[in-house]
Formats: C-alpha cells, sequence, structure tokens
C-alpha cells in the first residue's frame, strides 16, 4: 500500500492547508491550527515514503534520486519540511500562505518531469558531490559564525554584568543581534549538515552499486558527522522550546560546543583512520614508465 503513494498524496494535503492559511483571513476557527499541523505532518509524512520509494528504485539502476523528477520532489519536500517546523513553532505566522504555493509549484514541475529518464551515474556522482561539497562548506561557515557570536555574547555578556567599561577599540555588537545571530547559525548549519549528509548517502549508494570504492558506513568521519548533526539538530530544538530569560547565554554556549564538534569532524579527516577523502598514493617513477606506450 504505501508502494502506491503518488504526487497526488501529499500535494492534496498541502493544499487543503493552503486553505486553512487562506481562511486565517476571513474567519477565526479555534482548532484550526490543529488541523493545520495535522495535514501538514500527514503530507510530510506521505511525501517522505514517496522520497524513500524512489530512492529504493533507484539503487535497483545505481543513481538513486538523481533524475529531474527526484530533485524537483526532494525541493518541495525541504520547503514543506521548513514549513512544518515554522508553523510548529511560530503558530501565529501565516508563512504558509507564502510557502506553501511554491511546494506546490515545484510538486507541479515534478509532475511534468515523471517520464524523464534518470541521469548516468557518473553524471548523478558529478552532481551530487558538488552539492555534497557546497553544502558542508555552507554548514561549515554557519557553524564557525555561530562560534564567534557565541564567543563575542559571552564576552559582551561578562562585561555587561560587571559593569567594566569598555577598551578603546573594542566595540562588540547588542547582546541581541549577538543571540539573533547564535539562533540563525543554529537553524543554518542544522540544515546545511543535514542536506550534504543526505548528498553524502547517495553518493555512497551509487558508488555501492557500480563498485566497491564505497566509504564504510562506520568510517569514523561519518560516524562524528552523524554526532555532529544529531548535536546541531538537538542544540535547534533545546533553542525552540526554551525560552528562559537567560537563553541567549544558553544558546551561545550551544554553539561553541557545536564548533568543538566540527573541529572533532575535521580531527578524524585529517587524523582519524578514514577512507573519506583519502589522500591519493603518490605515482612512482617506474609505475609511470610502465603505464607509457
Amino acid at each position: 500500500m504505501l508502494s502506491g503513494i503518488s504526487l497526488a498524496c501529499f500535494a492534496t494535503s498541502y493544499l487543503i492547508v493552503l486553505a486553512l492559511e487562506v481562511s486565517r483571513l476571513v474567519v477565526r476557527v479555534p482548532v484550526r491550527w490543529i488541523v493545520m499541523v495535522g495535514f501538514a505532518s500527514i503530507g510530510l509524512l506521505t511525501h517522505t515514503i514517496h522520497l524513500y520509494n524512489r530512492a529504493q528504485e533507484g539503487l535497483a539502476t545505481g543513481a538513486p534520486l538523481s533524475s529531474w523528477y527526484d530533485w524537483y520532489v526532494l525541493a518541495s519536500w525541504i520547503m514543506a519540511a521548513t514549513y512544518v517546523g515554522l508553523v510548529t513553532s511560530r503558530p501565529q505566522t501565516s508563512v504558509g500562505i507564502f510557502m506553501l504555493p511554491v511546494v506546490l509549484a515545484l510538486t507541479g514541475v515534478a509532475k511534468l518531469y515523471e517520464k524523464a529518464p534518470a541521469f548516468d551515474r557518473t553524471e548523478a556522482m558529478h552532481i551530487w558531490g558538488m552539492f555534497h561539497g557546497l553544502m558542508l562548506l555552507l554548514g561549515t561557515v554557519a557553524v564557525s559564525l555561530g562560534f564567534v557570536a557565541g564567543l563575542m555574547y559571552l564576552v559582551q555578556s561578562y562585561r555587561l554584568k560587571l559593569k567594566i567599561t569598555p577598551q578603546p577599540g573594542l566595540k562588540l555588537p547588542s547582546l541581541e543581534w549577538l543571540e539573533k545571530l547564535n539562533k540563525q547559525s543554529l537553524l543554518w548549519s542544522s540544515a546545511c549538515i543535514a542536506l550534504g549528509m543526505l548528498a553524502g548517502v547517495v553518493m555512497n549508494a551509487i558508488k555501492s552499486a557500480s563498485d566497491a570504492t564505497a566509504v564504510p558506513w562506520t568510517d569514523s568521519v561519518i560516524l562524528s558527522s552523524a554526532v555532529l548533526l544529531g548535536w546541531l539538530v538537538a542544540a535547534s530544538l533545546f533553542e525552540f522550546t526554551y525560552k528562559p530569560a537567560q537563553q541567549g547565554r544558553k544558546v551561545a554556549y550551544l554553539t561553541v560546543a557545536s564548533f568543538v564538534f566540527l573541529a572533532l569532524v575535521f580531527s578524524m579527516l585529517v587524523w582519524g583512520n578514514t577512507k573519506h577523502a583519502a589522500p591519493r598514493a603518490a605515482t612512482s617513477p617506474a609505475t609511470a614508465a610502465e603505464g607509457q606506450p
């Protein structure tokens, strides 16, 4: 039964949620938010199952989630997941009026490419490899920005608490601005690292289907990256649910700790026993000579 989930299943759920979002403009209904979250969650769940089924089908050909159809469905899933996160954490906002039409548009474009052939393995590896590197790069930058903002927040908070006169030439941003930057860095780093790891999983699946060069799933870099992602997700959930007066300081500590986990991943990459991005062996003169005609 789950294999029969199509675009129409989750598109219908999103369309109902959009109608409920629009109804906010004309009528007040006490239970509307619960119904909206319910239909949005059902849509996201069926959307996820559809993507999983597509990935399983792609594994049989050696190129999972490697067609224009898959990419548009994945893009709409990312937008839908973002909407569910926002409507859950900020129930008073009407972001769905702006986000859900984009979700439905991407789903509609995917429908146009439903019969398009998948990319070949080489092209799929190239595309997913670029996406993998870009997302991890952006995630690294976001974690690093959060680390810097967290340090500045702690220094500024310490100075204000003890009423220390600022030194000439050392003017830091306000605590409010630094707290906002900390929160944003947590969200963006979580999203980028998650997408980067998803691309890495797809790349490894393509490699596994074609030859024996795939990185083991127990590789130290993969495991440490999973720990980093788990920490970022937990920290983001903490930021959404924990609202004390000293939240800014807590988030600052979380962003600093996130940078420590990132440093752990890099240390595994450089010094750990890993096959992830392993340096190529230098070619000896004798080997090079053998390869000459």
